[in-house]
């Protein structure tokens, strides 16, 4: 029972092996924080069991409001409501914030494709600012 980041010690097949016109940046990136194994940006949870649980990635934090907040936390929250299959959310550009709130992506479960996009955006920004907190509801839903 242990977290961390995953990284994975053996090249393999289809592997990323540099960064378009930038290889010092894909050096720093996935070579350097861990020496001798490529970074994958992921963090993870073993279980006693030996299984991996993937966590999210590590390096995706939203500034919302002086406010730093990792996406894989608001999408854990998303991702406990009845419609919805999975999630993913990013940060936006904000003219007067520099970043804005977020907009979420959803697909949705089978059942739940008549659900209408207004009524789910509304209980996803009230279950969010009660787990979270108000500044982490997002300003946009988008149903995928």
């Amino acid at each position: 029972n242990i977290s961390g980041a995953l990284c994975i010690s053996q090249a393999w097949p289809g592997m990323a092996r540099t960064i378009y016109n930038d290889h010092k940046r894909f050096l720093e990136t996935y070579l350097t924080p861990y020496p001798g194994f490529f970074f994958t940006g992921d963090g993870v949870y073993r279980t006693s069991e030996g299984y991996y649980q993937l966590t999210g990635r590590l390096d995706d934090i939203i500034n919302i409001s002086g406010h730093r907040l990792g996406t894989a936390e608001v999408e854990d929250v998303v991702n406990h409501h009845v419609a919805v299959a999975e999630s993913a959310v990013i940060g936006y550009p904000h003219e007067i914030k520099g970043e804005g709130k977020m907009l979420a992506f959803l697909p949705l479960k089978p059942l739940s494709q008549s659900y209408c996009t207004a009524t789910l955006a509304a209980e996803l920004r009230e279950l969010i600012s009660k787990k979270i907190a108000k500044y982490a509801a997002p300003d946009y839903v988008q149903v995928t």
